[in-house]
């Protein structure tokens, strides 16, 4: 039987961070009966920096022995209120992801899979390919299409790809207060506990004394 494999970008979204921030981000649905992949359907989103890491990082685990297609061309003037240029670069999207599945060499890259395949974040996907996480590959790929994955995947939004590159601005978003917030909350937790703790030994000593 022919092996295929299909994939679609389409439903582009704009994400919006808080008020001045926002992105665009794109379906992307891969059909398949190739015994490269493991899941044979899948549908996943991606941003458009997501897109020009997985290049960055497909050139460099292939040593240069291939010759990555190209992204669709930044366009200075890009709008997410501009529905041609939106198309134009979705369909560059899609024909950059159909000319890496016809090779072989990269087929066999997990990082292309977990792009593919699963909902972690850039970060979580370098680290899991290098078998730096305690969850598989294979895992990370059958959990996709869960909210979360059971086994520690973060949802936070990677702060390497804060910089938004879908509107060519590189709006960067501030990770600071969320990151304060945490520190705030396990230091009153901590207080917490503290005090839990002081309040029984002084419970136990005034017993001593009873008795």
């Amino acid at each position: 039987m022919q092996q295929v494999i299909s994939v679609w970008v389409r439903d582009p979204r704009i994400q919006k961070n808080d008020f001045w921030h926002a992105y665009i981000d794109y379906e992307i649905c891969l059909h398949t009966n190739s015994v490269c992949f493991t899941k044979k359907i899948s549908c996943v989103r991606r941003r458009f920096s997501e897109f020009v890491w997985l290049r960055q990082k497909l050139q460099a685990n292939s040593m240069l022995m291939v010759q990555l297609p190209e992204l669709p061309p930044k366009n200075p003037f890009f709008s997410m209120n501009n529905a041609q240029q939106i198309s134009e670069r979705m369909k560059g999207l899609q024909k950059f992801l159909e000319k890496i599945l016809l090779n072989p060499l990269l087929l066999s890259d997990s990082c292309l899979h977990l792009f593919l395949q699963s909902q972690l974040i850039v970060s979580k996907i370098e680290a899991c390919a290098a078998g730096r996480t305690h969850y598989s590959v294979a895992q990370a790929v059958q959990c996709c299409g869960h909210r979360r994955l059971k086994f520690d995947v973060d949802s936070q939004t990677d702060v390497s790809m804060s910089c938004d590159s879908d509107s060519d601005r590189y709006q960067c978003r501030d990770a600071e207060p969320q990151m304060t917030d945490l520190a705030t909350n396990k230091t009153e937790s901590t207080a917490s506990l503290d005090f839990m703790g002081s309040s029984q030994e002084e419970n136990l000593s005034c017993s001593s004394s009873s008795t």
